[in-house]
Parts: C-alpha cells; sequence; structure tokens
C-alpha cells in the first residue's frame, strides 16, 4: 500500500509538470502519413510522365519532374520525419508549408541529394542555408526529422526549423521573414535520372508557443 501510494504520488508531481511546461500527452503522439501499402492521402502534381508508386513497402518516385503532395493538412508547428533515399546522381526535396498544389519553389524544402550536379547536399534548408559535404551516401536509408516552430526571439516573431539527419542534429535556421506561414508537406520527382524512396513518414504535431 506504501508503495502504491509513492507511485500515485510520483504520477501526480509528472502531470503537475507537463501541466507547467503546457505539453499534453496527445500532442506528442506520432501519426503516420505513409500506410506502407498504397497512396492513399498522397497526390501527385506535376508531369503525367511521372511515376510515383509503393514497392517493398516504400513509396518510389520517377520520371519526369513533379512533386506528390500529402493531401492532409495543413500544419504549422510540428516534427516531421521520414525515412529516404537517393539514388547515385539523384535529386529530391522534403517539403514543408508548402501549398495544395506546389511548384518547386513553394514551401520550405529540405534537400535530398548526395552526389547530384548541384552541390547543394542532404542536410541543406534550399537557399536558406546550405551543407556542400557528403552526408548520407547514395543508395543508402537515411532518416530526416525536422522540427518547425512559431517563436519569439529577442521581442522578433521567428519561424525555428531545427533539421536533424541520422540522429545528428545540424543546426536551427531562424527565418525573421516566416517565409512560409503553414501548409503541407511533399516530396519532389526532380529530373528523370532521380530516383527516389521514402518510407515511415510521421507526423507530430506541437502546440502554439503562447507570446
Amino acid at each position: 500500500m506504501k508503495t502504491r501510494r509513492i507511485l500515485l504520488s510520483l504520477a501526480a508531481v509528472v502531470l503537475q509538470v507537463v501541466g507547467v511546461l503546457g505539453v499534453s500527452v496527445a500532442d506528442e503522439k506520432w501519426v503516420a502519413l505513409f500506410d506502407g501499402k498504397t497512396l492513399e492521402g498522397w497526390e501527385r502534381v506535376g508531369s503525367e510522365k511521372s511515376i510515383w508508386e509503393v514497392r517493398d513497402g516504400a513509396i518510389q518516385g520517377s520520371g519526369d519532374a513533379s512533386m506528390l503532395v500529402c493531401t492532409k493538412g495543413p500544419y504549422r508547428n510540428f516534427r516531421y520525419r521520414a525515412e529516404i533515399m537517393i539514388n547515385d546522381k539523384g535529386n529530391s526535396g522534403l517539403y514543408f508549408r508548402t501549398t495544395r498544389k506546389p511548384g518547386f519553389t513553394d514551401g520550405y524544402e529540405a534537400q535530398i541529394d548526395s552526389t547530384h550536379t548541384d552541390p547543394i547536399r542532404t542536410g541543406s534548408l534550399y537557399g536558406m542555408n546550405h551543407i556542400y559535404k557528403r552526408l548520407v551516401e547514395p543508395g543508402t536509408w537515411f532518416t530526416y526529422d525536422i522540427e518547425v516552430r512559431d517563436d519569439v526571439w529577442r521581442g522578433r516573431d521567428v519561424t525555428r526549423i531545427r533539421v536533424t539527419v541520422d540522429g545528428n542534429e545540424l543546426y536551427e535556421y531562424l527565418d525573421f521573414d516566416q517565409t512560409f506561414k503553414s501548409g503541407h508537406f511533399a516530396f519532389q520527382q526532380h529530373d528523370p535520372g532521380s530516383r527516389v524512396s521514402i518510407r515511415k513518414v510521421e507526423v507530430m504535431e506541437l502546440p502554439e508557443k503562447s507570446k
């Protein structure tokens, strides 16, 4: 009975801490956006000659340039992660806060590129913060984890974008222009020579931070 009282007291303390931090259990649940079998919840935007299909439990993109857009959303503050593989000389992008019918410049893009002629490599926030070192070998699965949250920094509104590859946090980019306010997730099929594979696509929505 004494042990039970101690456990109940500890549980109460944990709940109090969670309440103080403004975080709930529901806020920390990962939600799958890809069922591993079909493209339900995803839509191709762009060339009909591009191919998006599911093989061996992964989404695979090939052919002409296009985007594969998640029809769920829009999302604003979140963590978003996926396991990705790009072929040798291939190029793709993981998009977030993009439009429902995006082109290549709509929304934030986390670059997917190990050996393409474009020297901007995986881990880059395209057009904003570039990495030129090869972090991932082509033909190898890696995990992209992106955290996005609107915040206030030294009295200024900002969108904080934290980029992690294979568990290694690379940087946090502070976008004071708050270029893209909210939107959908998408993947890019860059060109006919590129073949991208994607699996375990998940999102965790984050609570709005009070100002």
